[in-house]
């Protein structure tokens, strides 16, 4: 029985996750600020990114390790101070890592860390998705998903293989963006924010999640790689859809552009932006999608 290491594990994708990483025989130890308790091949180990601590012994415990700690983008509005916590939670965690890893005996054969399409801004004219080697754009995500890569990066230097996912909007019933978009469908009212005409890179969670377990297991795999469905989709298109799936009446409103910018101010930003993701890497390198297209993703999700 290999062991996995997670940051981040009480989380959206990490709950999730560490569910289909037992399911497969893995043993998980996730850290966590707080303790749980123990169960069926899940425990859990205290971690301090103020005091840079990590359990050496957890450290030469694993086979394995997930990084997906960081606070929330979209919990709260992007004030400085809550700018500079969402981009240090990701950084000072990725040094801790490559920190615990060079100090300590281990036998870690693979870290995978979380990034995001932050990493590449809003589109560009003429509509090409973007790819893997694009530059990262100079905008506050943009910037936050360079540090966050090149904190843990240091890694492969000493000897570990490195896998990062550039994961698009994550649609699930438990949390997230998804769920704010089903939120306003229940009051019959199909919330189209700005135009409608932006683009959503998106991914189901069982295929993130399955994307985290073979990034573990394809040995070949390493280097960014764009975490995202490969059928986009329009914001305008997407609520449209969610309404038909519910077979309940609603009517479209559109939110005007001014009244984001008053509600979220700067974080409206990332709302109102388009951005295509090309996923042609990873189906190259042999991953296939159970939910490749909306429809079927929101054939899944979607309850009436």
């Amino acid at each position: 029985m290999e062991t996995v290491i997670i940051t981040g594990g009480t989380g959206l994708i990490g709950t999730t996750l560490t569910s289909l990483l037992t399911a497969k025989g893995y043993k998980v130890i996730i850290l966590s600020r707080k303790t749980h308790q123990a169960r069926d091949n899940i425990s859990y180990s205290i971690w301090d990114l103020n005091k840079s601590y990590i359990n050496p012994d957890v450290i030469r415990q694993a086979d394995h390790i997930i990084h997906l700690a960081g606070a929330g983008v979209a919990d709260r509005r992007w004030t400085d101070k809550r700018k500079k916590e969402i981009r240090d939670s990701r950084v000072k965690s990725g040094k801790l890592i490559v920190k615990a890893l060079s100090e300590n005996e281990n036998k870690v054969r693979t870290i995978v860390s979380a990034s995001a399409m932050g990493w590449y801004g809003p589109d560009k004219k003429g509509g090409r998705p973007f790819i893997e080697t694009e530059p990262p754009s100079d905008d506050f995500l943009g910037s936050t998903c360079k540090l966050w890569e090149e904190s843990i990066s240091p890694v492969t230097n000493l000897g570990k293989r490195l896998v990062y996912l550039r994961t698009g909007i994550v649609f699930s019933n438990k949390g997230g963006a998804f769920k704010e978009f089903v939120k306003p469908l229940k009051a019959g009212i199909a919330a189209i924010l700005g135009s409608g005409k932006q683009v959503i890179s998106w991914i189901h969670i069982d295929d993130l999640c399955r994307l985290y377990l073979e990034a573990i297991e394809m040995q070949h795999l390493k280097g960014p790689y764009n975490a995202s469905a490969p059928e986009n989709i329009t914001n305008k298109e997407l609520m449209l859809k969610i309404a038909k799936v519910r077979r309940r009446p609603y009517i479209p409103i559109h939110v005007p552009e001014f009244v984001l910018k008053i509600v979220l101010g700067e974080m409206s930003i990332e709302v109102l932006k388009s951005a295509t993701l090309d996923d042609s890497l990873i189906r190259n390198e042999g991953f296939n999608f159970i939910y490749p297209t909306v429809d079927a993703a929101l054939n899944d999700l979607v309850r009436t």
